[in-house]
């Protein structure tokens, strides 16, 4: 087989069909158009806070996709958008968080923007301190397996993440009971502002995993199959009985950590423009036309389909009701 033959097999090598390739890829740029719209309500004015994932599309798609929605469970961290929207979340979803409006499915209208969570899809809503839901994915992953039940349980956060104890009791607890859990670190290499050569004396994530008794991978976050193809191996591991996996994305965020930030005290602009020369979602756009699953018009005709998508969920969220005042105590203590 020729090299170029045995790259346009690559996604098929990998179990996924033509179809699945062009909705990852679909889920890819859907991430990143809401992102710069909510960026851009944002500079307006109407969108009060803002956490971008403009840059981690890759590393969020391609290990949520590994997922078996209905059954499996993902426990995001407030930068997952892709995760969120793989797991089922539309733009209105997203949209209805961030204008904090009643109708929002993860929280009422009650949380910062990008706390997701949702009961009917398996999406465990997090708490704002980093690695908090680390620990929560691990307990749900050791339920699991007490209940001998069916599902795998994957949990995202960033590298600044395993400088919390959170992250160690969870990967200990997970390696000692052998859980059917993968942990994804999207490594953007920086925790807020604090790079990770000041965060950590090892070279990657990954190589703690052996600490804990386990496999850890390190893998190119801005190339979505190579983490499909990391996550499907430890999902299937994990579905198997064979215990927790630690995966490592390398990427990067374009944007400051949120809408509050300005990268410009701790990064240069000409790091940030080498770093969109790796775009993921240009990257994959370039594999699908490179074997002819998508030209230019009917990335068009997507990249159109998405914006009308985008300004129905705007029209509809703006004109949305805020949650009532006398609502404030619901589902803070028990009811029933």
């Amino acid at each position: 087989m020729s090299r170029a033959e045995q790259t346009r097999m690559r996604h098929e090598a990998l179990g996924l069909t033509n179809a699945q390739a062009l909705e990852m890829h679909r889920f890819m740029l859907a991430a990143r158009m809401l992102d710069e719209r909510s960026w851009a309500l944002n500079r307006q004015g109407k969108a009060p806070f803002v956490v971008s994932s403009a840059g981690h599309e890759a590393c969020q798609v391609g290990t949520a996709y590994s997922l078996m929605r209905g059954s499996d469970y993902f426990v995001p961290y407030y930068r997952d958008l892709a995760v969120v929207m793989v797991a089922g979340l539309t733009a209105r979803d997203v949209l209805l968080g961030v204008y904090a409006r009643a109708e929002d499915p993860c929280n009422g209208g009650r949380q910062m923007p990008s706390h997701w969570g949702c009961h009917r899809l398996g999406i465990i809503s997090g708490s704002s301190p980093i690695a908090t839901q680390i620990p929560h994915a691990a307990g749900l992953a050791y339920a699991i397996k007490y209940r001998r039940e069916a599902g795998v349980v994957m949990c995202w956060f960033g590298e600044g993440a395993t400088s919390e104890g959170d992250w160690h009791e969870a990967l200990n607890f997970a390696g000692i009971h052998r859980l059917p859990v993968v942990f994804v670190c999207e490594n953007n290499k920086y925790a807020i502002s604090v790079p990770q050569s000041k965060q950590m004396a090892v070279a990657t994530v990954a190589e703690r995993a052996t600490a804990y008794g386990f496999e850890g991978h390190h893998v190119d976050g801005n190339d979505v199959l190579a983490c499909y193809e990391a996550a499907k191996t430890a999902v299937d591991k994990a579905r198997n009985g064979g215990g927790p996996t630690l995966i490592e994305c390398t990427t990067y965020r374009y944007a400051p950590h949120t809408s509050d930030d300005d990268d410009r005290t701790y990064r240069t602009r000409e790091e940030v423009k080498e770093a969109r020369r790796h775009d993921p979602v240009h990257r994959f756009q370039a594999y699908l036309k490179q074997h002819n699953l998508i030209d230019s018009a009917e990335l068009e005709r997507v990249t159109e389909a998405i914006k009308a998508d985008l300004a129905e969920a705007v029209e509809y969220v703006e004109q949305a009701p805020y949650p009532a005042v006398d609502d404030a105590l619901r589902h803070v203590f028990y009811e029933r």
